[in-house]
C-alpha cells in the first residue's frame, strides 16, 4: 500500500494585504478582495464634500416669515402676568355688589301682581258693565237709544257721537284693561270717559256732590276715576298681556303722559260737547 497524499492546501497570504485585527468587519468583492468600511473605525471622519448651510437664504427660508421660536416669544409676551395669582381678578368689582342686592330684590314683586290683577279685574269689570247697560241694554240698561236721549236731555250737545264716545270708551276700555292689553291707553280711555261723567253729576246741582244715594253724588266716579289713574301709573303687572311691556313693570315718564293727555283728553271734550263749569259752589268757584 502505498500512502495517500496529503491534500490539505497550505495556507495562503491574502492578496490583499495582511490580516485585519479581531473586530474589524471586512467584505469580499466580486473579485475576491476584501473590503473594509470606512465606519469600521469610530475615529474615522467622513469628508464633506460642501459647506453646510447656515444662512436663511442658503436654507430656503422665507425671511418675513417668524420662526418657531419667535412665535411662541411673541403669544408669551401677550400673556398677562400677575404678581401673585394667575388667575385674573374678577369683573365685577366689591362695590357692584350692592347694585346687584338692589336689582334682586327688585325683581321680587311677591304679590304686586296679583293684586295688580284683581284691581284690573274689579275697574275693567265695572266698565264693562256699564258699556253693556248703554250698548246692549243688558242688566237693566237704557240701551243705544236710551243712552242718546239722556245725553240729550243732560245738555250734552252732539248727543249721538257723545253716545258712541262713551259706549266705546266703557266698553272697549274696560275689556282691554282686564286682558292688560294696551293698559296706558286704556286706563285713559275710561278715566276720561269717567272724569266727563263726574263733571256732568256734579255739575247739575251747586255744592259738593260727593255722597253717594243721591242722583247727584259723584263718590262712585270719584273712586273709579282714581283706580284708572292708579293703573296708568302703577301699570297692569306681569299678569297681563304687556307683561313684556316696559310700563307694565317699570313705568315711568310715558305712564304719566298717558295720564296728562287722558284728563286734558277730558277737559276738552267737556268744553266742546257740554260746556260750563261744572265746579260751580264748590271752593271760590
Amino acid at each position: 500500500m502505498t500512502e495517500k497524499p496529503n491534500d490539505t492546501p497550505a495556507a495562503r497570504p491574502s492578496p490583499a494585504g495582511p490580516t485585519p485585527a479581531m473586530g474589524e468587519q471586512t467584505a469580499v468583492s466580486t473579485t475576491g478582495r476584501g473590503v473594509t468600511s470606512p465606519f469600521d473605525s469610530p475615529t474615522e471622519t467622513i469628508p464633506l464634500t460642501k459647506d453646510v448651510p447656515r444662512t436663511d437664504e442658503e436654507l430656503g427660508l422665507d425671511p418675513l416669515i417668524p420662526t418657531v421660536g419667535e412665535s411662541k416669544a411673541a403669544d408669551t409676551a401677550t400673556i398677562p402676568t400677575y404678581a401673585y395669582a394667575s388667575i385674573p381678578p374678577a369683573a365685577n368689582q366689591p362695590g357692584d355688589t350692592a347694585r346687584l342686592r338692589r336689582r334682586n330684590a327688585e325683581n321680587r314683586r311677591g304679590t304686586l301682581d296679583l293684586g295688580l290683577f284683581l284691581l284690573r279685574l274689579i275697574v275693567g269689570g265695572t266698565f264693562i258693565y256699564h258699556g253693556l247697560q248703554k250698548l246692549t241694554g243688558w242688566f237693566h240698561g237704557p240701551g243705544l237709544d236710551g243712552t242718546r236721549d239722556m245725553m240729550d236731555n243732560g245738555g250734552w250737545d252732539h248727543s249721538t257721537l257723545a253716545t258712541i264716545m262713551v259706549t266705546v270708551g266703557e266698553l272697549g276700555g274696560g275689556t282691554l284693561i282686564v286682558l292688560g292689553l294696551a293698559t296706558p291707553l286704556a286706563a285713559g280711555a275710561v278715566l276720561a270717559v269717567i272724569l266727563d261723567a263726574w263733571a256732568w253729576k256734579q255739575g247739575m246741582t251747586p255744592g259738593f256732590q260727593y255722597k253717594a244715594g243721591v242722583p247727584t253724588g259723584v263718590e262712585l266716579e270719584s273712586i273709579l276715576a282714581g283706580t284708572a289713574a292708579v293703573l296708568i301709573l302703577t301699570g297692569p303687572g306681569r299678569w297681563s298681556f304687556d307683561r313684556n311691556r316696559g310700563w307694565s313693570t317699570r313705568p315711568f315718564i310715558g305712564s304719566f303722559t298717558a295720564l296728562v293727555l287722558a284728563i286734558a283728553a277730558a277737559v276738552v271734550t267737556w268744553w266742546l260737547l257740554h260746556g260750563g263749569n261744572p265746579l260751580t259752589g264748590i271752593g271760590p268757584f
